[in-house]
């Protein structure tokens, strides 16, 4: 019984809240995590009191950062929140207990010119250059998530306009322009010496003809595969420890408000629901502006 209401709450957040596949598995993967707390302690999952709950608030935080505390509390907490409203319980554990609170944590970017090192490193014309390019070209030019990415599909791109059609959490879709070096890496890769001459080596699946990005089997690069692929070019320039999934993604949004751009735009670009998100990046903007200031001006050493 307790997995089936665990595959109907983690439908319902699919389905009916749209939460993205990732979520789901990490929810999936927390619950199972509190099961297993539940269980050996021969406790009774629907009797739970907040002395129980407290327990394993302790045990998590142990071993978990503050931001996946935050993140198992949230998927139990709605978990119980569930059965509330499906009847199973009459009242929920979590009544009286709020999120865990997480830290403000700076996004890390690379510097304009680390960005160019990587690009400028990719000089080659062989199929990988070319994908790995366009790749690059597509997180840094767009800020698109790595995951949006993977799942981009040819009718997604709106080449003569030098748009494309980025599908994001909850899926959302929204339009982003395509810049002169993306959209001409972008042309180089799905052209006739690059993802045309790998898709001959598919079995060519449906998925693998829509795919716009592709593995050397010729089948669609995932999310992982294509996170592989940029922590190897990053490590061939001396990048991997600043480098992360989300790093081209982060420099986008900083070099854009670093030269002027407008918050309510980059929001927008990035696909952020709320403006607070995205002014997070005016703090990495603010301090690198201070940064440059009292080493620069002569009169303002700080004090």
């Amino acid at each position: 019984m307790t997995a089936d209401l665990v595959n109907d709450y983690l439908f319902d957040l699919s389905v009916v809240r749209g939460r993205s596949e990732n979520t789901i598995k990490a929810y999936r993967r927390d619950l199972a995590a509190f099961f297993e707390f539940v269980e050996n302690r021969h406790l009774d999952y629907l009797n739970l009191t907040i002395g129980d709950l407290n327990w394993f608030f302790e045990s998590i935080s142990q071993t978990h950062s503050k931001a996946s505390q935050a993140r198992i509390v949230s998927g139990v907490k709605g978990f119980y929140a569930y059965l509330f409203q499906s009847g199973v319980i009459t009242a929920s554990p979590f009544a009286e207990i709020g999120s865990v609170a997480i830290p403000l944590r700076l996004p890390k970017a690379l510097t304009i010119t680390e960005v160019e090192l990587l690009i400028g490193s990719i000089a080659g014309s062989s199929l990988v250059d070319l994908r790995d390019l366009a790749m690059i070209e597509l997180l840094y030019g767009t800020g698109m998530r790595i995951s949006e990415l993977s799942n981009l599909s040819m009718a997604d791109l709106y080449l003569e306009e030098q748009l494309i059609v980025v599908t994001g959490k909850g899926n959302k879709q929204r339009l982003l322009p395509l810049g002169r070096h993306a959209y001409q890496a972008l042309l180089n890769w799905i052209g006739i010496q690059g993802r045309m001459k790998l898709l001959g080596k598919s079995k060519r699946s449906r998925d693998s003809l829509d795919a716009v990005f592709l593995n050397l089997r010729g089948t669609r690069l995932t999310r992982q595969g294509a996170w592989l692929v940029l922590k190897d070019r990053a490590n061939r320039v001396g990048l991997a420890k600043k480098f992360s999934p989300h790093v081209l993604r982060h420099s986008c949004a900083t070099h854009m408000l670093d030269n002027g751009a407008d918050l309510r735009i980059v929001q927008e670009l990035l696909g952020h629901a709320s403006v607070a998100t995205t002014q997070i990046y005016t703090k990495v903007s603010n301090d690198r502006i201070r940064s440059v200031y009292f080493s620069a001006h002569p009169r303002a050493i700080e004090g």
